[in-house]
Order: C-alpha cells, then structure tokens, then sequence
C-alpha cells in the first residue's frame, strides 16, 4: 500500500501536470470505494484544482469555491493497494478497472483506476474536511524531538505499532517503520515506554532522512507503485530490512529475521537490533536454514563491532 513518499511523489506529478485545471464533468463506473458518489458528481464539475497536497497517505485536491457555503471544499483520495491516478489525453483507451473519470478544460482526463478498489475517494469541504483530517496524528518530515518523543516514549505499546498509528504519526507504513528501526538499531517489538531519549531522537533522524531519500527516489514499486506518469519508484534498491528475510544484513553480515509485530510482517536484524525478553523470530524460510560454517563467529564478532555503534547511516 503506498506509504508517504509514494503518495507524496504522486501528488508532486499531480501538481505539476493538472494545477488551475478545471473539472467539466464527472463520469462514474464502480463507486464501492466512493463515499458519496452522488456528492461528487453534484459538487466537483465546474470547480478548478487550485492545489494538490498529501496529507499523510491521502492526497487533497483543493478545489475552488462555488459559493460561501463550500469553502475548502476538496477531494480525498486514498490509492488503496492497487490504486493510479494519472492525468490521460481523452481519446486514450481506457485501462481495464478505471472507475472515475474526471474531463479537464485542457482536453484530457484524470482518471483513477483501481483492480481491488480497496482506495478511498470523498467530497468533503467546510467542518466535514475538518473533521477528517483531525483523527490524524503529526506529520513526521516536520515533528521535531520533543513532540516525537511525547508521542512515542508516552506510550506502552510497541514501537512498530506505534509508527503504522496513523492517529500517532501520519503517513508511516510497513517499509518505512521497518527500514528506520533497522537504521536506528531498535527492534520493532521495542515498547516504546522503553525507548530512552538518545533512541527516540536517533529514530526521529532515521525516519526523516529515510523518508526524505525515498520521496526523493520517487518511492517504493514492491508490487503495484507507478507515480503520476504511470512509472515505477527506485527506493525498493536501497531497502536494508524490509522484504529482505534470509538475506545479510548491509551492516553486521547476519541474518535478517521476520516476525509479526502489531499484526504485521516485521523485518529486522537479530544482531544489530536486540529483541526484547519474549519476542520471537519466525523460522527462516527453507531455502535459507543451511548457514555458512563461519556464521556463528561473525555474528559474535559483529554484535560486540555494533555494539559501540549508533544509528547506521543511510
């Protein structure tokens, strides 16, 4: 599902290619995602896109008022997991699975396509956008140490359920927690009570600088990623734990072990990033139990190296 620097890399495509384009008219195929389909085919013709913004893992197309009463008025739009919304001439053919159409003043068309359909789009303006956007935690590319360390050292619950809480932090998925607890050598079963203020700071650096180089690779393309021109993301080359179990760690040598954390599959290095008491690994993949004869000593021997070490660079 993309995570912030996907759907921050999409809505800067967005920005560049249909700003001040105005919406002639609106046409609908499935709406199981839509929230109000009726709404946004009453609402939205007519009014021009006067910003594209992410707002963690939404994007907001701000559109233009038409009268006092609708101030603000925007559409949310989540890509789901298989989600595109890329600007197409008119006369394109239409991919299998596009759902939305929106007809632009320059002769083209928005659409948005959707195999799953497990996105969302609204129309919301005045109090019901405000509304919305207020179950939304602190966006992490502008928190600084003291209100990240509030939000996650006040907490007992674990670390890695503590950055996919998108009432904690906005925008932060599976990738991203995975790859910035590898960074700052915490393991994701860490609770984040546990976490001094020298680990909380460290993580916040990770986060932000992972994020940054991801929306600057055009993010992530694990499976279904393209950006708004249709072409896939780098960042998934620079990955050092998540999708990587088997495989040695970019840091230690040993290897990078899976277990489920706050429901989901976590990746991390069992050396450089110690479990807690009472966490588990789950058993290697089969192809990968036959360890090199030397790998017991190199992990001792990297695990005193890492222990003198702080956050690994990027």
């Amino acid at each position: 599902m993309p995570e912030l620097p996907e759907v921050e890399t999409v809505a800067r495509g967005l920005r560049e290619t249909i700003l001040g384009r105005r919406i002639l008219s609106v046409r609908l195929n499935k709406t199981d995602f839509i929230d109000d389909p009726a709404a946004i085919e009453r609402n939205v013709p007519g009014r021009r896109i006067e910003a594209v913004e992410r707002y963690g893992k939404f994007m907001l197309l701000r559109l233009s008022s038409s009268s006092d009463n609708d101030s603000g008025a925007s559409l949310l739009v989540h890509l789901g997991m298989t989600g595109h919304l890329v600007p197409k001439p008119a006369a394109a053919p239409s991919e299998k699975h596009t759902h939305v159409w929106f007809a632009l003043d320059d002769g083209r068309e928005l659409r948005y396509t959707d195999a799953r359909r497990f996105g969302r789009m609204a129309y919301l303006a005045g109090k019901e956008l405000r509304d919305e956007l207020q179950r939304f935690g602190a966006e992490p590319l502008d928190i600084d140490d003291a209100e990240f360390a509030r939000r996650i050292r006040g907490r007992r619950a674990r670390i890695k359920s503590l950055l996919l809480d998108q009432s904690v932090l906005r925008g932060v998925g599976n990738i991203y927690a995975d790859e910035s607890l590898w960074c700052a050598k915490i393991h994701p079963a860490r609770l984040g009570s546990s976490l001094n203020a020298r680990q909380a700071a460290a993580l916040r650096r990770a986060l932000q600088e992972i994020l940054r180089k991801a929306i600057h690779l055009r993010g992530s393309s694990i499976s279904d990623f393209l950006d708004a021109e249709g072409e896939p993301g780098n960042y998934q080359l620079h990955h050092r734990a998540y999708g990587r179990e088997g495989k040695k760690c970019h840091r230690c040598g040993a290897l990078i072990r899976r277990a489920i954390v706050a429901g989901r599959s976590s990746y991390f290095c069992p050396c450089c990033q110690p479990a807690p008491r009472g966490a588990r690994a789950l058993p290697l993949p089969k192809r990968v139990r036959r360890l090199p004869p030397n790998w017991a000593e190199s992990r001792r021997l990297s695990a005193g190296r890492n222990a003198k070490g702080g956050a690994a660079r990027l």
